[in-house]
């Protein structure tokens, strides 16, 4: 068994030990590529205008994560065309289907972004052009192969002339119309051939023999040479249009929430609201359910003050089942003499009156934590985008505080659990401000917090949030807020959206964590700003178009009439941005 999926660079340990298993099929696979080809593989990732072309690397692993087969993908935004560098499978692995799983993905990737074609070279299957009756062998039985999907050599052209006179083995040019039936023009393929030749090839060939090759297009449209190996009308193996697996959203859903279930009249935070999302994402097939694992209570003191954990786990533990207790007293804080009852204790610990302990209040927090680490997992092996879908939610929990329907801060937790690998960025986006991710945050470089929220001299929970906050010692420059007026339009909101976009991409983060709040819909009974479906779909697009991988964290929300709507068309512009077009 074998999974694809995408390198997209060589920041995670897991993508550069890929590359290098890559790299090592390439010298075994290969073995006239010069060096300086195979070694800048990870530059043609990264540095797209260095190298002429967008290249987009997929491996096949196995559960072991051994790289079982590649294919090096270019493409040519512009001239919309991709050009298919290498494929291939492991030298003991050849004939077990790797190939074929890995040309489909890419005719896939190629059609979603809009190529009209895929070319690539292939080795003659004519024996005056191979002389070498085993390499003639294995040549057309790669032709064979191809045309099973419609891709034939380009015929009548210059094109398999040898640069060198009397070179053996000169390769086709091959086409595949990716299934959509369009005729390949003379002057979009003369366009497309000087482009190859002259970006692939410039050290090999000269202008004049270039000019020779893309004058013999005559043919108009470009003819393809006879079906060789299929009747004339083969039924051909289509391209699919199902999201693929690696570009799924990885779902971690936090199952037990309703444990946590307050029912009291106007507390909004209720179990609805997971049911209300769930529903929509299962049927989209966008997403990917996740087992989810339980993590050490470690993570969550490495960000929450022991004491604090203790006392939540502890008084939740100790409390009948339909007893809950509100904070109502907010002693000054004394760390050495903290209160001994527990309900006074609460408002040591809290800062509002209307977050209450419950017997499963913990549970279900530290639940939600499993979930947001479960998903945050996801990336360090290569999934692009997780989701986190869960309740309690927790960005207004501070080191040592609880409140905002908040106990434990899953986005906080998970940002510090990421920040082992590289620089976090979290992003909030939800319309309260998030006083807790600030607080744990606030005196970190390496952890960038950004919030787009209601100001606080109207918004929960009014005493953070201000512009002027932005870290502290070295954290100093890493806290980036902006609170926005109670009534604006969408067009300001998205401005504002930008703005933020454009701190996090000076920050250069190895990740995005994006504390989702759907309390900035039309209609929120906790909220006040317009923003409809089509607005986070929008929004959603441009966080993704950071091409970052991107953990999101459902924070508030509370219109279960329109959250399942509001997450689906949020999710499906993340992913948009995220795997089309830069």
């Amino acid at each position: 068994m074998f999974r694809i999926r995408r390198i997209y660079d060589d920041v995670l340990p897991v993508n550069r030990t890929a590359i290098a298993q890559v790299q090592k099929i390439l010298k075994a696979q290969f073995a006239d590529l010069p060096a300086r080809d195979i070694d800048k593989l990870p530059q043609q990732l990264t540095n797209p205008l260095k190298h002429g072309f967008r290249a987009i690397l997929y491996i096949a692993e196995n559960q072991r994560r051994q790289i079982e087969g590649f294919a090096l993908l270019l493409l040519e935004p512009e001239l919309k065309f991709g050009y298919l560098e290498y494929i291939s499978a492991a030298r003991q692995l050849t004939g077990r289907g790797i190939g074929g799983a890995l040309y489909q993905r890419v005719r896939e990737e190629a059609r979603t972004l809009g190529a009209s074609g895929l070319f690539f070279e292939c080795l003659p299957d004519d024996p005056r052009l191979c002389r070498d009756p085993e390499i003639l062998k294995k040549n057309r039985a790669r032709l064979r192969f191809y045309e099973r999907y419609g891709a034939r050599p380009i015929a009548g052209t210059a094109y398999e002339t040898p640069v060198k006179d009397g070179g053996d083995n000169p390769p086709y040019l091959v086409w595949d119309d990716l299934g959509q039936g369009h005729p390949l023009g003379m002057l979009q393929a003369r366009t497309i051939v000087r482009t190859i030749l002259e970006r692939k090839y410039r050290q090999l060939c000269p202008p004049e023999y270039v000019a020779m090759v893309v004058d013999s297009f005559k043919d108009d449209p470009v003819r393809l040479r006879p079906w060789r190996y299929r009747t004339p009308t083969p039924a051909l193996l289509p391209v699919t249009v199902e999201v693929p697996a690696d570009e799924r959203i990885a779902l971690a859903v936090n199952h037990r929430h309703d444990i946590h279930h307050v029912r009291e009249r106007g507390y909004v935070e209720a179990p609805a609201r997971i049911e209300a999302i769930l529903g929509k994402l299962q049927k989209s097939g966008m997403v990917t359910s996740l087992p989810v694992k339980h993590f050490s209570e470690r993570h969550i003191t490495a960000v929450h003050d022991r004491q604090f954990v203790r006392y939540l786990k502890t008084v939740c533990a100790a409390l009948p089942e339909e007893e809950t207790v509100y904070p109502y007293v907010f002693p000054v804080r004394n760390a050495s003499r903290p209160p001994k009852d527990r309900a006074t204790r609460a408002g040591y610990y809290c800062i509002d009156t209307f977050t209450p302990l419950t017997r499963n209040a913990f549970p279900a927090a530290s639940g939600a934590v499993d979930c947001a680490l479960t998903a945050a997992s996801q990336l360090l092996i290569g999934h692009r985008l997780a989701y986190a879908l869960i309740r309690p939610p927790g960005h207004h929990a501070e080191r040592a505080l609880f409140g905002g329907f908040c106990y434990l801060n899953n986005s906080a937790i998970a940002a510090h659990y990421l920040s082992s690998t590289g620089k976090v960025a979290v992003l909030d986006i939800d319309y309260h401000h998030g006083n807790g991710t600030q607080e744990i945050f606030y005196h970190r470089p390496d952890v960038l917090t950004v919030s787009i929220h209601g100001h606080p001299r109207f918004a929960y929970p009014y005493f953070s949030g201000f512009a002027e906050e932005r870290g502290a010692d070295s954290g100093l420059g890493y806290n980036f807020n902006l609170p926005l007026p109670e009534h604006l339009t969408a067009a300001r909101y998205r401005e504002t959206l930008l703005r933020a976009l454009k701190r996090i991409t000076r920050f250069k983060p190895q990740f995005l964590i994006v504390a989702l709040g759907f309390d900035t819909g039309l209609g929120d009974p906790t909220g006040s700003w317009p923003l409809r479906t089509e607005d986070f779909h929008n929004n959603g697009q441009l966080i993704g178009g950071l091409h970052l991988p991107t953990l999101v964290v459902q924070e508030g929300g509370y219109d279960t009439g329109q959250l399942g709507d509001y997450a689906l068309h949020f999710l499906t512009g993340l992913s948009a941005g995220a795997f089309g077009p830069d």
